[in-house]
């Protein structure tokens, strides 16, 4: 069994903010492959499954979303190996793909969350690239991660979901 983790904010008020950007790639890989969420969360996550692969999107806040991911693994005896959490990460170039096997959270306090249930570090995550310096700058971190994407943003997200659904397929089948 193969553990798929998205991170991001419950609610409608945080679709297409910066932040979600771990929903948005799952919701996109679903729509690509035919799949539909079920229609009930499980472990304080909505979750869909493709085969031997479960993924999940925790419905605590993006600060608490490591919960969830210790109750499916427990609960499918998922080896730490065989998960990948996919976010955003505002230190990187927009639409820039980051896959590590293991490693720090970088300052993604949804990563430390997960790192800080688990007890380690070695679990693989796609980082997804949010940044742009000019924006940030002006809001700060907070409510940078929070915001919009801009309209340019949003023109490239197609391409940048696209890359990411094969970026989840190399990895995880």
């Amino acid at each position: 069994m193969k553990l798929v983790v998205g991170l991001g904010n419950p609610g409608a008020r945080y679709n297409f903010t910066r932040h979600n950007f771990g929903f948005l790639a799952l919701d996109f890989y679903f729509k690509v492959r035919g799949l539909e969420w079920k229609d009930k969360p499980k472990f304080g996550a909505m979750w869909g499954r493709e085969g031997d692969t479960i993924f999940i999107k925790p419905q605590d806040y993006y600060n608490e979303s490591g919960r969830a991911v210790q109750e499916f693994m427990r609960f499918y005896k998922i080896p730490l190996d065989d998960i990948l959490v996919v976010c955003d990460d505002f230190n990187l170039e927009f639409g820039k793909l980051r896959y590590r096997e293991q490693g720090s959270a970088g300052g993604n306090n949804g990563l430390k969350s997960v790192m800080v249930t688990l007890g380690t570090t070695e679990f693989k995550r796609l980082r997804v690239g949010t940044g742009n310096d000019e924006l940030r700058s002006k809001m700060g971190d907070v409510d940078f991660v929070l915001s919009k994407f801009t309209p340019e943003e949003k023109e490239k997200l197609p391409g940048i979901l696209g890359e990411v659904v094969e970026k989840i397929e190399e990895i995880v089948v």
